[in-house]
């Protein structure tokens, strides 16, 4: 008789852009990685075969990642995409403090500013902010 409306239609632009967004950044680091290494670090680096094994670590998680924000938007599992959201944004929070801590400055407003956007986006997305336990929960 009555049928729910679409949940999709509920869900505003903005996360939906956010989670391309960070998707498309998180699929070029892993692209970059695995083909051109010596793009993530300075000029004087040398990069042998320890950077590459760890440039390939970082690569296989950074293309997980981004592939499963896309399939989780795409299949429209709000809930899901709410929670790895969550995890994106907290990853970025960390790499705000390594770059801190090894003085990268001109990124760290960046990388801040997309952590905090993942967070908003993830509250949008299940109602709820991540501290309390009715976003995690059905």
């Amino acid at each position: 008789m009555f049928d729910p409306p679409d949940q999709s239609l509920l869900i505003p632009w903005w996360p939906k852009f956010i989670v391309i967004l960070g998707a498309f950044l998180t699929l070029t680091g892993g692209v970059l990685a695995i083909l051109h290494p010596a793009m993530m670090v300075s000029s004087h680096d040398e990069i042998n075969g320890a950077v590459r094994i760890y440039a390939g670590y970082l690569a296989s998680r950074n293309l997980v990642v981004g592939l499963m924000l896309i399939s989780l938007l795409l299949l429209h599992a709000w809930r899901a995409l709410s929670q790895l959201m969550i995890l994106v944004a907290f990853i970025q929070f960390f790499d705000v403090c390594m770059d801190c801590i090894e003085g990268r400055w001109m990124i760290v407003p960046g990388v801040l500013i997309i952590g905090i956007l993942f967070l908003l986006g993830s509250k949008r997305l299940s109602g709820h902010p991540f501290w309390n336990s009715a976003a995690w929960m059905n």
